[in-house]
């Protein structure tokens, strides 16, 4: 079982930057695929980004595809994600997940797809 934290969150204002990273702790982070998800206040949890076991595909929602980006560090047992030119529509707290499987290479966006969960970090973009 992985065991996942985020950090990185905070408050920055619109056009500005925030780096996300997910600390894995557990046996065989490398063999998972991690997602991003978010959830805004009173809406449901919304995939955003996808990385698979290796790290050379990814997926990104339409509304944050050339803005975001996810990465991981498998030596490092972290995945991170970029988030760049930040709207106020990109306020809400932030989950990492990692897949149910190991070594798939599909694109997974589905939360019934991860079976581990972070305790999310809090993104506030506002002027």
């Amino acid at each position: 079982q992985v065991q996942l934290a985020e950090s990185g969150g905070g408050s920055v204002q619109p056009g500005g930057s925030l780096r996300l990273s997910c600390a894995a702790s557990g046996r065989d982070f490398s063999s998972y695929a991690m997602g991003w998800f978010r959830q805004a206040p009173g809406k449901e949890r919304d995939f955003i980004a996808h990385i698979n076991w290796s790290g050379d595909i990814t997926h990104y929602e339409d509304s944050v595809k050339g803005r975001f980006t996810i990465s991981r560090d498998n030596a490092k047992n972290t995945v991170y994600l970029q988030m760049n030119s930040l709207k106020p529509e990109d306020t809400a707290v932030y989950y990492c997940a990692a897949d149910r499987v190991k070594y798939s290479r599909l694109i997974k966006s589905a939360l019934n797809d991860y079976k581990s969960w972070g305790q999310g970090t809090q993104v506030t973009v506002s002027s």
